[in-house]
């Protein structure tokens, strides 16, 4: 007859478990440490636009990409698209305060910077995303087609 396995592979584990859960309730002790309601109310607001709003155009925008790449007979090449983009959207989705000025005067008593460039890295970083992916998908047919005309 066996054992049974235990939950939790070994003592190490165990601690690396324990610490990460300390530190956990560490940062939510502090994050809680000052505005309790805006702090839920942001995150519970968060969770709302990101369920009801953002995920289904998330999907409609996919389902328009992938109908487009059908139209053009190359569904497999939607990745050069999907990956800039969505890496583009979570930049912008985390930094959107910074980029749309409205935390300006904040961050600048905060850090004693200036947050003017934000918009323009963003658009520089979008613009190196696209143009990376654009690169590699022109790399990759290229070589499809050597390897096409060579078998």
């Amino acid at each position: 007859m066996r054992r049974p396995r235990p939950a939790v592979g070994s003592p190490l584990q165990l601690l690396l478990l324990a610490c990460s859960f300390a530190l956990t309730a560490y940062a939510g002790l502090r994050l809680l440490d000052g505005d309790r309601f805006g702090i839920a109310l942001w995150f519970v607001g968060a969770a709302v636009l990101h369920d009801l709003v953002l995920v289904p155009l998330y999907g409609a925008a996919d389902q328009a990409l992938l109908r487009g790449f059908e139209a053009a007979g190359g569904r497999r090449w939607v990745s050069y698209v999907r990956v800039p983009a969505a890496l583009s959207l979570l930049l912008l989705l985390v930094w959107f305060p910074l980029i749309s000025g409205r935390v300006a005067d904040r961050y600048a008593f905060a850090t004693g910077l200036s947050a003017d460039g934000f918009p323009a890295r963003w658009l520089l970083i979008t613009a190196v995303l696209f143009g990376g992916s654009a690169v590699v998908f022109v790399l990759r047919r290229r070589r499809e087609a050597t390897h096409a005309d060579q078998g």
